[in-house]
C-alpha cells in the first residue's frame, strides 16, 4: 500500500510539476508578446514623432524664409528728403514747366527742400552710379531688390558713397542743390525717381 501510495502520490506530485510547468510557458509566452506589441508600439510611436518633428523643423523654416522675405518687401520705401510735393509724376500726360516753357512729361517727383539738405537712401541697396546728367545734373542711382532702382537728382554734393558702396534705408547719400538744368527755375528741390525693371512708375506708390 505504501508503496502503491507513493506511486501514486509521487505521479500526482509529478502531473502538478508538469502542469505548473506549462502553465509557467504559457505565461512567459504571454509575457513575451506583450513585450513585443509593446517594443513594436513604442518603435511606431517613435517613428511618428521623428515624422512630426521634420514636419515641424521643415514647417520652421519655411516659416523662417517667409518671415525673412516679408520682412525684406515691408521695409518699403522713405521719402529722401521731408518736403512737399512740387511735381508731380506725369508720364502719360503733360504739367507745364516753367524753365522750358512749355508742357511736358515729369518721370518722376520734385520734393522741396533747402539747398544743401541732406538727401536719404529711399531703401537699401547698392549704389550702381554717380554722374552727372545732361537735364538733372548731379544724379545718384540705386539698385534695389525685384528689379527696382531708385534716381536722387538735382544734388550740389555726392561725397559721402562712392559707386558700388552698399547702403541702408536712411543712411545719407548727398545733399540736394540746383543742379538740373531742365528745372532751374524751379524752387530747390530733389527730383527723385524709382524704376521697376527699367520702367518709370509713380514713386508715391512705392513711398511709405
Amino acid at each position: 500500500m505504501d508503496k502503491l501510495g507513493n506511486n501514486t502520490i509521487v505521479e500526482e506530485a509529478s502531473t502538478s510539476i508538469g502542469k505548473t510547468v506549462d502553465e509557467s510557458k504559457k505565461q512567459e509566452n504571454k509575457v513575451s508578446e506583450k513585450i513585443a506589441i509593446n517594443t513594436s508600439n513604442k518603435n511606431n510611436t517613435t517613428s511618428k514623432n521623428t515624422t512630426k518633428n521634420k514636419k515641424s523643423t521643415n514647417t520652421n523654416s519655411t516659416k523662417t524664409k517667409e518671415t525673412s522675405a516679408k520682412e525684406t518687401k515691408d521695409e518699403g520705401f522713405i521719402r529722401p528728403v521731408d518736403g512737399d510735393i512740387l511735381k508731380e509724376y506725369a508720364k502719360d500726360n503733360l504739367i507745364f514747366s516753367q524753365t522750358l516753357n512749355e508742357w511736358i512729361t515729369h518721370t518722376g517727383i520734385d520734393i522741396r527742400a533747402q539747398k544743401t539738405e541732406v538727401v536719404k537712401a529711399s531703401a537699401s541697396g547698392t549704389v550702381k552710379t554717380i554722374k552727372n546728367d545732361p537735364r538733372y545734373g548731379l544724379t545718384i542711382t540705386i539698385e534695389h531688390e525685384n528689379g527696382i532702382r531708385t534716381v536722387y537728382a538735382n544734388l550740389l554734393t555726392s561725397e559721402f558713397v562712392v559707386e558700388g558702396e552698399k547702403v541702408k534705408q536712411g543712411q545719407t547719400i548727398g545733399t540736394v542743390g540746383n543742379t538740373a538744368v531742365f528745372e532751374s527755375s524751379d524752387d530747390i528741390h530733389l527730383h527723385f525717381e524709382i524704376l521697376k525693371d527699367n520702367v518709370n512708375v509713380d514713386p508715391m506708390t512705392y513711398l511709405k
